[in-house]
Order: C-alpha cells, then structure tokens, then sequence
C-alpha cells in the first residue's frame, strides 16, 4: 500500500509553518506576519476616513441688559473709576471685561461637596477662581455645580463682579522710594477663621508668602511684601476671602 505524504510547504495557514506566513497581516503570532504597532497610518486618516477636527470653543458675545452695561457698550463710560465715584452697582461681568481687557482669571481650588439627601447621596463641584491683571486690581469670586465645568463657570463670572481696585505704593521705611510696588501701609483682613496681615517690604525682596497666597498677591499686582497668617489656612474658602478682605482695606483706611 502507498502512503501519501505531505509536504510542510503545503500546511493550512496560520496553522503551522514558518511565522509570517498565510493568516491576515498585521495580527501578529505564529503564521500571523509581524505585529504592527501605533495609531494607524500617518496624517489622522484611518481606514480610509480623515480625522474629525477638533471643535474650537465658542465665544459668548456680551449683550447689555443693564443701564450701566448700555453706557459701557456705547462709551459713555470708558473707566471702573467713574463707576466707583458715582457710586454705581455693577451686575453684568462683561462690563469688567469690557473695562478691563487684561484681566486674568485662574482656578485657586476645586473641591467636592457630599450629603446625603431622602433621595441618596448628592455629589457637587465647587470652585474658587481668582481675577486680576496684575496692575490693581483683584477679585475672587465661588462658583457650586453638579459639574465641575459649569461650577468654574459660575466662579470665574462671580470673580469678575467682585474685582475692587488696589491701591500700592511703597511704604517700608526701609526703601522710601516713589514706586508703586507694595503697600502703603500695614493691613490686616479675615475670612472665617483666616486672618492675614500685609506688610509693606523694601524693593528687591519679594513676596514672602504661601504657595496660593502669593499666587493670589502677584495676580493683584504686588512685587514685594511680607505676610503673616492665622488660622486653617489650607480652608482655600476663608484664605482667599481674608486676602481680598485685606488688600480693600488699602482704600478704606487711606
């Protein structure tokens, strides 16, 4: 009897053989060809389809609804110190945008808050934004949400109504010079159980403060200080309030 014999050339693929021969390419493994690694071909396109841009974030336009917003838009207010004089309530945050192009706005902290409600456990955001150009002016504004995008949102708008004007100057016996650099004087704020105070430093030192409070000091403007602080400093809710509280305090005792 004959015996049929056969030959290794004529195995089924992916079966056995040699590695890289038969099965579908690019999977890898014996009689699978060389894996192949990364994203894809170059240039985004994959399977033949380009990639989907990415969407570019929509610019709200600022429409008046106030008195004071339509004498803004129109330019018969060009300046805060026309408002502040007159004593003028401002409720829309794009009259601060619009007054104050420059100004800068930076998360300070992002928390959680949980309770437990009749319904289960409710979980919101809450975010604390700080606002200054770095040249006088400051304000810090709390924003709650069921999302964190939405609470810095509302953060970031309250920091724009609370933005006081900073009055600096230099008044460390030590430097005596006519730039506006410091404080003109010692002052002392509180928030909650955070008291800080602000002391007026020579030119050249710098400020000697905290991580977030000098963050805070640089965005209102001030190059050189000392400060000391009392109380749960890490509670970034009292902190920011008992800065702001102490830097307005420039105005209302000079």
């Amino acid at each position: 009897m004959s015996q049929t014999t056969q030959s290794p050339a004529s195995s089924t693929p992916g079966q056995g053989g040699k590695p890289g021969q038969g099965g579908k390419p690019g999977q890898g493994g014996r009689g699978r060809g060389p894996p192949i690694y990364g994203r894809g071909p170059p240039g985004g396109i994959k399977d033949g389809r380009p990639k989907r841009p990415r969407r570019e974030p929509e610019v709200e336009i600022w429409v008046p609804k106030t008195i004071l917003g339509k004498q803004v838009e129109s330019g018969e207010i060009t300046s805060l110190e026309e408002i502040y004089e007159a004593g003028l309530r401002i409720q829309e945050s794009g009259i601060i945008k619009k007054l104050l192009p420059d100004l800068k706005s930076e998360v300070v902290d992002v928390g959680i808050i949980q309770r437990m409600t009749t319904n289960g456990q409710s979980t919101r955001f809450k975010a604390i934004v700080a606002a200054g150009n770095e040249n006088g002016y400051l304000g810090i504004g709390q924003g709650k949400s069921k999302q964190m995008r939405i609470a810095i949102e509302k953060a970031t708008s309250q920091a724009f109504l609370n933005v006081s004007p900073i009055k600096m100057g230099c008044g460390s016996w030590e430097c005596r010079c006519d730039q506006k650099h410091s404080v003109p004087f010692k002052v002392k704020g509180k928030g909650g159980s955070v008291t800080i105070e602000i002391i007026p430093a020579p030119r050249g030192l710098g400020l000697v403060a905290g991580g977030k409070i000098k963050r805070l000091l640089e965005l209102a403007g001030l190059k050189d200080a000392w400060t000391t602080a009392k109380g749960a400093t890490p509670t970034m809710g009292s902190t920011s309030k008992a800065v702001l509280d102490c830097l307005r305090q420039t105005f209302s005792q000079g």
